[in-house]
């Protein structure tokens, strides 16, 4: 676990915070020793069922203008 000071903390906090959002634990330390650990929060897992129903409402793609509007943007020969 990455050690930041307390000093860090208090400069860069917003920093700090960020890399915990990213997933990394921490520990905040006062004159080299810990005093604190800032872990990112489980994020609640989505179930099957609602995966599904946030699938049935995607809206239907047409295929073809889809391919269209792509061939549109990049060369087909690619």
């Amino acid at each position: 676990m990455d050690e930041v000071t307390i000093r860090e903390l208090r400069n860069h906090g917003g920093d700090v915070v960020e890399r915990v959002h990213r997933g990394e634990a921490l520990t905040v330390t006062r004159a080299g020793v810990p005093v604190a650990e800032l872990r990112p929060i489980p994020r609640p897992r989505v179930t099957g069922e609602a995966l599904l129903s946030r699938w049935r409402r995607l809206p239907v793609v047409n295929l073809a203008a889809f391919r269209a509007d792509v061939d549109t943007v990049l060369d087909p020969d690619l």
